[in-house]
């Protein structure tokens, strides 16, 4: 009977904590996703409604046609299309030289080998905006200012992404290596079949935020445009429908919510791997 009693008062136990946990995360969830609850009902509102005290938490007679203003006189569909193609370029060029020099520091041997990581280590702590005039001035000479490739060649590599590859590479065991040079599997083969699928969930995290920051970017493309509105982004649309819709910020809430849409939609997707990629190594 003791030995019963101490078992149910620690099943109890385990049920409290767990209810007490499952409460706070449902407060922590409902602290995220009400401002973004809250960018939804305004944007289905009138203007004349948003400011109202106490604030409606409902649209009760929403207003799609925001929208498709929204769409229309923010010319979404350029800059989203202008969004997509550097998102594009940007995610892959990070991944491949990511890859690339990741499994250079992992598997092979050369000199100078770890002062040059040091060096790409360093470059994690240098701000943006400390390069931006230099950068400017290089796109300028090449000839590439109001172009894809000034907006997207200064970005196609990243040391936090050399860093996280080559973490993730370390952990497969070099006997692995030695087996496949045993059967024949050069560098680029054994990376490509053998390594790469190994790491996948910390490529497809490195490409979750690598997609994010480049979606976000503002002030490079915003420099290197100019006013040219066929190569400008999203992000900039933005602040051009905000300049010319002062009176009606549900038609910027609509905007937003557009654009914001295709960075949930890749979240949702790849939140799995993104957490086995942010995870990786923590369990032996």
């Amino acid at each position: 009977m003791p030995a019963e009693n101490e078992a149910r008062r620690s099943h109890r136990r385990r049920q409290r904590r767990k209810w007490v946990s499952y409460l706070l995360l449902t407060v922590g969830a409902f602290i995220v996703l009400f401002p973004i609850y809250m960018t939804i009902v305004n944007s289905l509102l009138p203007a004349d409604l948003i400011a109202r005290r106490p604030p409606s938490l409902f649209p009760f007679h929403p207003e799609w046609s925001t929208y498709a203003t929204a769409w229309s006189k923010g010319h979404l569909g350029i800059y989203l299309r202008n969004s997509a193609i550097e998102t594009a370029i940007i995610t892959v060029g990070q991944l491949t030289t990511a890859i690339l020099s990741a499994y250079a520091f992992a598997f092979l041997d050369f000199p100078g080998k770890r002062v040059i990581f040091i060096v790409f280590l360093s470059t994690m702590m240098i701000p943006f905006e400390v390069t931006l005039v230099t950068n400017l001035s290089t796109i300028s000479r090449l000839g590439w200012y109001n172009t894809f490739q000034g907006l997207t060649v200064p970005f196609l590599a990243t040391g936090f992404g050399t860093f996280l590859l080559r973490q993730a590479f370390l952990q497969i065991p070099r006997d692995l290596r030695e087996a496949a040079s045993l059967d024949g599997y050069g560098n680029l083969r054994f990376m490509a079949r053998v390594a790469v699928p190994l790491a996948r969930p910390t490529v497809a995290a490195l490409g979750v935020f690598s997609f994010l920051g480049a979606w976000n970017q503002y002030l490079w493309p915003l420099v290197v445009t100019g006013d040219n509105n066929a190569i400008r982004t999203v992000q900039i649309g933005l602040k051009q429908l905000q300049a010319t819709q002062i009176n009606q910020i549900d038609v910027t809430l609509a905007g937003t919510l557009i654009a914001t849409a295709p960075m949930l939609i890749l979240l949702i997707i790849f939140q799995k791997q993104l957490i086995r990629g942010l995870t990786a190594g923590a369990v032996k």
